[in-house]
């Protein structure tokens, strides 16, 4: 896909999102809205995958380590063919394997997640296998800035540099909230980048939201080579929504039926409205 493509399909991942959170009346929008992108960028346009074959020895292997922003992954999984969208009406409902958190049972999720600080280490395991088994795969993980305040990130990260992971490429949704409020009052992170490079990682920071700019930063990391590698994303939590943008209080939350008539609203194709005002 081209950028105007990317940037079309990640509109419809977080219309996709709005949609199940408002159905299910559950889920961590603020942070499923603010990784989209960078999850779009990925799965159209980055990651080996094959939706027919989910077990693909030679597939790349992606964890949503903040694994309670799923939404946005199941949707773009459905979309890509790994198991019907109608799955997606039954998101968070009794009897779903679509639950609130990443899930194995669904094709594609390649580990459970939820429990904070969980993702890197098993991701760190995947690449390494990846090196001992002479594999050009590579392994991509996200994780929430907030989630950093968990220490077997950093335990990870040294394992990571230890081992010269480089076939691991690390991003972090740095939308500077979490549940209790902004990260800096919370647990201070900064300087975020010079910790990681004190760590051994080789690392790029950029706007998480403008999916060109993720896309450039991801084929840039591809050439380099000898240390793992970490994109911090800045990012807005609720990206697209008006009344979500930068609100700590959309960490979790439930859109009522005018909120989803707002939100679907902001979130529609500008080309739409431009061919509406032709029209009129």
């Amino acid at each position: 896909m081209d950028t105007r493509q990317l940037e079309a399909k990640a509109r419809e991942v977080r219309r996709g999102t709005c949609q199940m959170v408002h159905r299910a009346q559950t889920g961590h929008i603020g942070g499923a809205l603010s990784e989209a992108d960078y999850l779009v960028a990925l799965y159209y346009h980055v990651m080996h995958v094959d939706p027919a074959n989910p077990a693909l020895p030679d597939r790349d292997r992606f964890v949503l380590s903040k694994g309670h922003c799923v939404e946005p992954l199941y949707w773009i999984l459905a979309d890509r063919g790994f198991f019907p969208a109608c799955e997606l009406l039954r998101f968070s409902q009794p009897g779903s394997r679509l639950i609130g958190h990443t899930n194995r049972e669904v094709p594609g999720i390649e580990m459970n997640t939820g429990a904070l600080g969980h993702g890197l280490p098993g991701a760190c395991g995947m690449a390494l296998a990846a090196k001992m088994d002479g594999a050009s795969w590579r392994t991509f993980c996200l994780l929430g800035d907030g989630e950093l305040a968990e220490g077997s990130v950093w335990e990870a990260a040294m394992f990571a540099s230890h081992h010269a992971l480089d076939n691991l490429y690390v991003a972090i949704d740095r939308n500077h909230l979490q549940i209790t409020g902004p990260t800096e009052e919370v647990m201070a992170l900064e300087p975020l980048a010079e910790r990681w490079r004190a760590f051994g990682f080789d690392v790029d920071e950029v706007d998480g939201n403008d999916i060109a700019a993720v896309v450039a930063a991801l084929e840039a990391s591809f050439g380099r080579s000898g240390r793992p590698h970490l994109l911090i994303l800045d990012t807005v939590k609720g990206k697209g929504v008006s009344f979500m943008e930068g609100q700590v209080d959309w960490h979790f939350g439930r859109l009522t039926p005018q909120e989803l008539e707002q939100a679907l609203e902001d979130l529609a194709d500008p080309a739409d409205a431009a061919n509406e005002e032709v029209a009129s």
